[in-house]
């Protein structure tokens, strides 16, 4: 059985196929097209023990269209509060046979250590600041369906990168497809990294294709970084002053700080992404499902 805990679990050649199946997918949104319901009959679970929306409606919403019943968990309601590990409610929901089981949590590896107890695919919608698969390869899918080509154009991932598990999962993924990545982030929140990295937005804005904002973790914050997100926002909000008019494109993998990580008059510019890349998620998320499952 096969999972998707990280991008890496896919090869190159499995990924094209995954966007090819998207391609598809999203053209038949577009259309009002139906759809061949290829997992009627086929149970998925949705267990999240940290809040979502985009992700797991576009989980629910990918499974139904094509023809799964989706079951959705409550983990504040789980028997994980009553004592129980993670691993016995993965075995016992295990034992009741669904095809896959869709897992985000706070801490990082937990899909994996799952994945070692099921017969079901495990699918990570994201652990802790380790990986979300499903973001990068949507991100992957609107990068591809704006340049076609990506070998040679440059990223700027901006934020809370140390902390974000979709930079990580876009830095493995983008890089084999051909992206040079550059992070920009204030000290606190680099990693250590190879990358080139740069603490000014500026140095970087009249060579890059793309602009990748990232949400500040504050959750995951040991200690207060900036003395307010507003003095963060000085430095690192993604504005129509900084971009004017070059032929970028902005992303941001959600939830948006607005005015914070990408200024209202840039989210409702043309070049930015966003809610592009909330649609390829219901169309990537079909396709992946389709590949685990089916």
């Amino acid at each position: 059985m096969q999972h998707l805990i990280r991008t890496d679990d896919f090869t190159k050649e499995e990924i094209e196929k995954i966007i090819e199946d998207a391609e598809k997918f999203s053209a038949d949104i577009k259309n009002g097209a139906g759809f061949d319901r290829i997992l009627k009959n086929k149970i998925i679970i949705t267990l999240f023990f940290e809040n979502s929306t985009r992700t797991k409606s576009s989980f629910e919403i990918a499974a139904k269209r094509l023809g799964a019943e989706i079951i959705h968990l409550d983990a504040a309601k789980s028997s994980t509060k009553k004592g129980e590990t993670l691993v016995d409610t993965a075995m016992n929901l295990d034992a009741m046979n669904p095809h896959a089981i869709i897992v985000r949590h706070e801490n990082a590896g937990v899909p994996k250590i799952l994945s070692n107890h099921t017969k079901a695919s495990i699918i990570n919608a994201g652990d802790g600041a380790h990986a979300h698969p499903t973001q990068a390869l949507l991100d992957l899918f609107t990068l591809k369906e704006h340049f076609k080509d990506l070998s040679g154009k440059k990223i700027a991932i901006v934020g809370d990168i140390k902390n974000s598990r979709v930079a990580n999962s876009n830095i493995e993924l983008l890089s084999r497809f051909g992206m040079e990545v550059i992070l920009v982030a204030p000290p606190q929140f680099l990693p250590k990294t190879k990358l080139r990295t740069t603490h000014f937005l500026e140095e970087i804005i009249d060579e890059v294709d793309v602009v990748m904002s990232l949400r500040t973790q504050t959750e995951r914050h040991s200690s207060q970084s900036y003395a307010s997100l507003k003095d963060y926002a000085s430095d690192f909000c993604i504005t129509p002053e900084l971009v004017g008019d070059r032929d970028i494109i902005i992303l941001h993998p959600g939830p948006v700080h607005r005015n914070i990580d990408i200024s209202d008059a840039l989210l409702a510019d043309d070049r930015c992404k966003v809610l592009d890349q909330v649609s390829n998620g219901v169309s990537i998320r079909m396709a992946v499902l389709k590949k685990l499952i089916r």
